[in-house]
């Protein structure tokens, strides 16, 4: 079975998050809330994690996965951002959005689109997430805890750890974070496409409603 940590929802334990770093250098797949809903994350750089939490969500290499950074100059790094996204962005995080953008060289081309070389980014706003990434100290690899045939997010870490015993190291247990799953909005074209509206507001982008 997976550890369970239960951890403030608005004050995270340091220990609890020493150890979730250490598992994710280690090479887990984690689970832990966000300010959409749970996540399941792994280290950037390694490969095997990586298809284990394809695996998890049955998804191919086409299904964009989401790089949660800690702030916009993070974002930055990994993916190519003008002067008219970075004022989108700038406008938007930390919130509930993932935005798709083109990734750096910084990226492994695993985690891309194949053949668009894209990525989701997203700055979270919930304390549980950015003291995370803040303890790990780089971006990290995710994707919403929505399962195979099911239609909405497990919500409860016992749910979490029932699901999923033997295929994650860790959950951490922040409570309940919602269903509703972040807005993404693409942001490779001349004007902002709403690619999946979720938790976050469109007005930023001058979007309407599908």
């Amino acid at each position: 079975m997976p550890q369970l940590l239960a951890v403030h929802a608005d004050n995270p334990q340091p220990r609890h998050l020493a150890r979730a770093a250490e598992l994710l250098r280690d090479g887990a797949v984690i689970a832990f809330p966000t300010d959409s809903c749970y996540a399941l994350a792994c280290h950037l750089g390694d490969k095997e994690a990586l298809d284990r939490l394809r695996a998890i969500r049955e998804m191919d290499e086409r299904h964009h996965l989401t790089l949660m950074c800690r702030d916009l100059s993070e974002i930055a790094k990994y993916a190519r951002v003008d002067n008219a996204q970075y004022r989108l962005l700038k406008a938007a995080t930390p919130g509930s959005y993932v935005f798709i953008l083109e990734g750096t060289k910084e990226l492994p081309r695993r985690v891309m689109h194949p053949k668009r070389k894209t990525i989701g980014l997203r700055v979270p706003e919930h304390p549980v997430a950015l003291a995370l990434l803040e303890e790990l100290g780089e971006p990290l690899l995710t994707s919403t805890l929505l399962l195979p045939g099911s239609e909405d997010p497990l919500t409860e870490g016992w749910e979490i750890q029932d699901a999923l015993a033997g295929r994650i190291e860790l959950i951490l247990d922040g409570g309940q974070c919602g269903t509703e799953p972040t807005t993404v909005v693409d942001l490779t074209g001349p004007v902002p496409v709403l690619v999946r509206q979720g938790r976050g507001a469109l007005e930023p982008f001058g979007l309407s409603p599908e």
